[in-house]
């Protein structure tokens, strides 16, 4: 088998395949993006963080949330657009910019993504366990759930069914997190007040909880897959930018959902296991039922982000046009070195995922200073579109405030992983 290519210096607006005509559009794409990046972002390591940390921080966390979500928007809105109308993978505009840039971008992304894998892969297991009432250990959990992965992407329609599975499993996860959310009663004016006027607050935390939903190769996701499909070019920016601010929406609703129900537990006082946090707030806000019905919603988030880690990850060291079987097998081949890593390393599943998303954060930076510098001076590569200056001015604001967060919260990292 051929060995992946980075996407290689010289690329171009004009290399990238044609534009998919309107009439060819449909919403099966939109909702595959959607959902891929809102799964990719409410993943598992998402949930254990925001477990985890509200335990630690009560309400006050309520303003990493909100912090967070600005970010999110400001980020995706610019990484959206300006690669959805050069129709470039981040990796192909990195090199566009600066050759050998996107070798550099996609072996940080490529390694940002296995180690998240290696956390999604942890968190599925965490599902079964949590789902079988602890009959199914975890590393077993893992490994079943990576071959049921593997055999998407093995099937021949494999693009299709991400657009359906991931989008499936993204509704059922916000219909599970809205019943908890309600059940456990959070204090939501003490939420409010502290979202924007926090008792305390936590850089690390912080920079852990944006790495875990938008850090790393999670920007990338949704937006990699409108390109697949072909969504690209100054015409389609009405679809890119609807489907950029629904997914933003989604991811939004699924992280304050989240945060509202371990919020209504940890407020009763109640002591919460540190090896499953977030399993056992759904255990004491609907028992039995309610743990098995997070670990439903930990094993749907963690498979549909294996499933989102995997092609982002092979989508930035394979380039547009590589034979779809040869980056099948790619994909399946980095599912099973996430896999194996997973059953041998020693760390417990919950300190891989919040290791992996404060990991991340000191990554997103890199990427998304290329996209912005594309935007301010390589308006070459955008077919004519002129991004709006505000959004290109938030987003420099924005960097700046991430690489300055991330920098001051580096040496805690390697604390995370002990």
């Amino acid at each position: 088998m051929t060995a992946p290519q980075p996407a290689n210096g010289g690329s171009t607006a004009a290399d990238v395949p044609e534009k998919a005509p309107a009439a060819a559009r449909g919403i099966g794409p939109m909702v595959g993006a959607i959902f891929l990046m809102a799964t990719s972002a409410i993943g598992p390591g998402f949930l254990t963080q925001t477990s985890v940390f509200t335990v630690q921080m009560g309400a006050a966390f309520a303003f990493a949330i909100l912090l967070s979500i600005l970010v999110d928007i400001v980020i995706q809105l610019n990484v959206w657009r300006i690669l959805g109308v050069s129709g470039l993978r981040a990796s192909e505009l990195a090199n566009s910019v600066l050759p050998g840039l996107g070798w550099f971008l996609a072996i940080l992304v490529g390694i940002g993504g296995l180690v998240f894998n290696i956390g999604n892969i942890a968190g599925t297991g965490l599902g079964v366990q949590a789902l079988s009432g602890g009959a199914i250990d975890p590393k077993i959990g893992g490994a079943i759930s990576a071959v049921i992965a593997i055999v998407v992407f093995l099937w021949k329609r494999a693009g299709a069914a991400l657009d359906v599975i991931v989008g499936i499993l993204g509704a059922l996860m916000i219909l599970l997190m809205l019943y908890v959310a309600i059940s456990s009663n959070p204090p939501v004016a003490e939420a409010v007040k502290q979202s924007v006027a926090p008792d305390e607050v936590d850089f690390k935390v912080i920079t852990t909880l944006i790495g875990g939903s938008i850090g790393g190769y999670i920007v990338f996701a949704g937006v990699h897959r409108l390109i697949d499909a072909g969504h690209t070019g100054p015409d389609n920016m009405d679809y890119i930018s609807r489907s950029a601010v629904t997914g933003i929406i989604v991811t939004g609703i699924m992280r304050v959902l989240l945060f509202l129900a371990v919020l209504g537990v940890v407020a009763t006082g109640v002591a919460l296991s540190k090896d499953n946090t977030a399993a056992d707030v759904f255990y004491q806000a609907a028992g039995e039922t309610g743990r098995r019905m997070f670990g439903l919603v930990l094993w749907a988030a963690g498979l549909s982000s294996v499933i989102g880690a995997s092609f982002t990850s092979i989508s930035f060291l394979t380039k547009q046009g590589f034979d779809p079987k040869k980056r099948g097998w790619l994909t399946v081949g980095f599912i099973v070195i996430s896999t194996v890593i997973f059953l041998f390393v020693g760390s417990a599943p919950q300190k891989l995922l919040i290791f992996a998303g404060a990991f991340n954060g000191l990554i997103l930076p890199v990427g998304f200073a290329v996209v912005l510098y594309a935007g301010f001076f390589r308006r070459d590569l955008l077919r004519g579109y002129k991004p709006p200056m505000w959004m290109l001015v938030l987003g420099a604001v924005t960097l700046i405030g991430c690489a300055w967060m991330g920098w001051s919260s580096i040496s805690t990292l390697p604390k995370l992983w002990a």
